[in-house]
């Protein structure tokens, strides 16, 4: 009796252990060489639309009905642990509230009301991130997770596989710290990882962090058609920041630019203009 319970117990840990360590989907379909990619990554999940602020579910819904994108969003925490939306420590920026998040209960929070970056007040709330997590399993929107410095990564993580949301959820790393621990805490998940020139690429080589779970952020100003090509025969995907700079050059002087920087090698665009980009590459 003793031999078949430790019989079943050493199965059930090689089960779990082979179930947690499972790839995720997009580990496989993130491939340079995938041609049905989204080409659009929506910053902070939609900027500069009156009467939908950044960081908003509904914001999320109403551009999805749209095009076809990628959304990154902000994660951080409340005084009570819950994992909300919302780029900066406080509020009072994109919402009718005032106060850090981090001295404010979620329950407080509910109180407050979204604005929009033009000032104006919408009816809509800040999200917890796990319904935001449950929308984009639902209907199949892929997520990347910047998780703000006073979240721990294991947190969101953790909050993530709660919901079987690893299929659609990218985690954002900053250096090769944060990508080395991220990819220990869930090595089945795609990384967004900062490879801004070739020795940030080499480093994170050297951290043994495998290329099939690098997601490239080449930076937010163009690189060398070279750093492409060489994270391209590792079949990384590649993403511009075009935000800021390069979105208000565009804008000065035409949309063809996006087709001008894709074909230098850029997969995917995160941008302030989600609608312009779609239209311009499509």
């Amino acid at each position: 009796m003793k031999y078949f319970i430790f019989t079943a117990l050493i199965f059930c840990f090689i089960s779990c252990s082979e179930v947690a360590s499972k790839d995720s989907k997009l580990i496989e379909t993130f491939k340079s060489t995938n041609p049905e990619l989204p080409q659009v990554s929506v910053h902070r999940g939609g900027k500069n639309i009156q009467h939908y602020p950044e960081n908003c579910l509904e914001t999320l819904q109403y551009i999805n009905d749209s095009i076809f994108a990628i959304y990154e969003i902000d994660v951080a925490q409340t005084k009570d642990g819950k994992l909300i939306l919302m780029h900066d420590n406080a509020i009072d920026r994109t919402s009718t509230g005032t106060g850090l998040v981090k001295n404010l209960s979620y329950n407080e929070l509910t109180a407050f009301n979204l604005v929009d970056d033009y000032g104006n007040e919408t009816a809509f709330k800040i999200p917890l991130f796990k319904d935001v997590l449950k929308w984009a399993k639902t209907n199949n929107v892929i997520l990347t997770i910047d998780i703000k410095r006073s979240v721990s990564q294991k947190v969101v993580i953790d909050a993530i596989r709660e919901v079987n949301a690893e299929d659609i959820s990218v985690i954002i790393t900053y250096d090769v710290e944060q990508a080395t621990t991220a990819h220990a805490l869930a090595p089945e998940l795609l990384l967004s990882v900062s490879a801004r020139n070739e020795e940030e690429y080499n480093r994170l080589l050297e951290a043994e962090i495998p290329t099939k779970n690098m997601l490239a952020f080449t930076g937010t100003r163009l690189s060398n058609a070279s750093l492409f090509e060489k994270l391209h025969a590792e079949n990384i995907v590649c993403m511009l920041g075009t935000l800021g700079n390069l979105d208000q050059q565009a804008a000065a002087k035409g949309e063809k630019s996006y087709v001008t920087w894709k074909a230098l090698g850029v997969d995917i665009f995160a941008t302030d203009r989600p609608f312009a980009v779609y239209n311009a590459l499509k």
